[in-house]
C-alpha cells in the first residue's frame, strides 16, 4: 500500500473545527468505473453524488485531501446569482435563457439546503445575506437590481434597507444601506464539503486521496493516469478549477488563480457577536475589491477580503486583514485574531462560469469566480444530467463565450496586478 500524502489543510478556522474525517487511501494500481471525477472539492463531489444517485459507478481522484483547495477555505457565503453581471448572460444568450440560468442559481441554494437536511451535514447552514452599499450611488444600483430581480426573474422577498434600517442589523457606520436577501445565506464550507464526501461514500463512490492525476488519455474509453495507477472509464469530469494546469492547457488559459484571504477573531461571546450582526446574516459590500464577513457558530467574526493575482500572500496577513476589519468595525480594536489563511479561486475574464467538453466524453467544470459554494452544486447536477443523457441544461453553459487571458502565462499576472490596482484606486475615490 502506498504511503498517504498528508498535505495538511490551510491553517484555518475551518480546519481547526472540522468534523473528523477518515482519510481515504491513495490509488495503487488499476481501477475501473463508469465515471472518473478529477478533484475532490465541491464541484467534483456534487457531480459524484448525483452520478451515484443515477446508479453509476464513480471514482473520485483527489491530489491532496477532500476540500483542500478553495472548497474548504472560502468565505462560506451562499449567494443566489453568478459572479458576473446578469447582463453578461442576457447579452450573449437572451433574456429567456438568462432567466433559466438565474433560476438554476436559486435551485443551487435550495440544493444545499436539501442536502444538509437529507444527509445530516453539520455545517452551520444559516439563511440571510446582505449586500451593503459603501457609496451613495451604490444604493441606486441596489434598488435597480431589486426591481430587476422581481420584474425579470420572479425573485421576490428581498428588502432594500436604508442606512438607519441597516444599522439596526449591522453595527457599522461604513454603509449607506443595503439589499437583504432572506433566501441566501452562509455555512462552514469545509464541513459541508466533507459532508458531501461522506454522503458520496455511502452511495458507493470510491474516493482516493493523495492521488494526483498526471494525464488523461482521450478515446472511446478514456484512461486517467496517476503516479501509481490509472482509472479506465466511460466518462471523465475534470473538476480541478485553479489546479487544472497541464492536464488541460486549453482550459488553464481561460482561468486565472485569484488569491483571497480570511481571518477569524477570537470568540467574542454571543452578546458581543450579535451586537455586530444582530440577525446573523452574511455580508459583502459593493466595492470591486470587496469585504465579506459573517459570524461563526462559536461567535467569532470571520472577515474576508483582499484579492491577489500575483500569487503572493500579503505581508503580515493577519495584521493587514485586521486593519480592513477595523475599518468596518472599529469597536473590535481590542480583539485578537486567532486564524489567518488564504487560497485561490479560479476566475474567468467575464466572471461567468466555464463548463463544457474537451471531447464527447471528457467534461470540465471551472470558472466559478468567487461564487463557487452554490454554483458548484448546480454544476455537479447538470454535468451528471448530461452524462446520463439529458444535456439541455449543461449545454446552456457551453454557449457562454469565453476568452483566454491576454499575455500568456508570463504576462497575464503582471497585467492583472496592474488592473487590480486601478480598480482598487476607484474603490477609494
Amino acid at each position: 500500500m502506498l504511503e498517504f500524502t498528508r498535505q495538511p489543510h490551510a491553517p484555518s478556522y475551518y480546519a481547526a473545527t472540522a468534523v473528523p474525517w477518515d482519510d481515504q487511501p491513495p490509488l495503487d494500481g488499476a481501477a475501473s468505473a463508469d465515471v472518473c471525477v478529477v478533484g475532490g472539492g465541491l464541484s467534483g463531489l456534487s457531480a459524484a453524488l448525483e452520478l451515484a444517485r443515477q446508479g453509476m459507478s464513480v471514482v473520485v481522484l483527489e491530489g491532496s485531501k477532500v476540500g483542500w483547495g478553495a472548497s474548504g477555505r472560502n468565505g462560506g457565503q451562499v449567494i443566489a446569482g453568478y459572479a458576473c453581471d446578469i447582463d453578461t448572460l442576457v447579452d450573449q444568450l437572451g433574456q429567456d435563457t438568462a432567466r433559466v440560468m438565474w433560476d438554476m442559481t436559486v435551485e443551487a441554494v435550495e440544493l444545499i439546503d436539501s442536502r444538509v437536511r437529507e444527509f445530516g451535514i453539520e455545517c452551520d447552514w444559516t439563511r440571510g445575506f446582505c449586500n451593503a452599499a459603501v457609496k451613495p450611488q451604490a444604493m441606486g444600483e441596489l434598488a435597480k437590481w431589486k426591481d430587476t430581480l422581481e420584474t425579470h426573474y420572479g425573485y421576490t422577498g428581498t428588502e432594500l434597507w436604508n442606512k438607519a434600517t441597516l444599522e439596526t442589523k449591522l453595527s457599522s457606520e461604513r454603509y449607506q444601506g443595503g439589499l437583504f436577501d432572506p433566501h441566501s445565506g452562509h455555512l462552514h464550507p469545509l464541513n459541508y464539503t466533507l459532508g458531501l464526501a461522506r454522503a458520496a461514500l455511502k452511495l458507493g463512490v470510491r474516493i482516493f486521496e493523495g492521488t494526483a492525476v498526471t494525464r488523461v488519455e482521450h478515446g472511446a474509453r478514456p484512461r486517467v493516469f496517476t503516479g501509481h495507477g490509472h482509472v479506465d472509464c466511460d466518462q471523465v469530469v475534470l473538476a480541478c478549477n485553479s489546479y487544472v494546469g497541464g492536464l488541460a492547457p486549453k482550459l488553464d488559459k481561460r482561468i486565472m488563480p485569484a488569491g483571497t484571504y480570511v481571518i477569524a477573531t477570537e470568540p467574542l461571546g454571543e452578546a458581543r457577536a450579535r451586537a455586530l450582526i444582530a440577525n446573523n446574516m452574511a455580508v459583502c459590500d459593493t466595492q470591486f475589491v470587496l469585504d465579506y464577513y459573517r459570524l461563526s457558530a462559536d461567535h467569532r467574526l470571520l472577515f474576508g477580503g483582499k484579492v491577489s493575482y500575483s500569487g503572493k500572500e500579503p505581508a503580515n496577513l493577519a495584521g493587514a486583514m485586521r486593519e480592513d476589519m477595523l475599518r468596518v468595525f472599529p469597536q473590535l480594536a481590542d480583539v485578537k485574531v486567532d486564524y489567518a489563511w488564504g487560497g485561490f479561486c479560479d476566475i474567468t475574464m467575464n466572471r461567468a462560469p466555464d463548463f463544457g467538453r474537451l471531447s464527447n466524453n471528457v467534461y470540465y467544470l471551472q470558472g466559478f469566480s468567487g461564487h463557487g459554494v452554490n454554483i458548484t452544486q448546480i454544476a455537479g447536477k447538470v454535468v451528471a444530467e448530461a452524462i446520463a443523457g439529458s444535456a439541455s441544461r449543461f449545454d446552456l453553459f457551453t454557449r457562454i463565450r469565453h476568452r483566454d487571458f491576454p499575455g500568456g502565462r508570463l504576462m497575464r499576472t503582471p497585467a492583472l496586478v496592474l488592473g487590480m490596482a486601478y480598480y482598487r484606486l476607484r474603490d477609494y475615490l
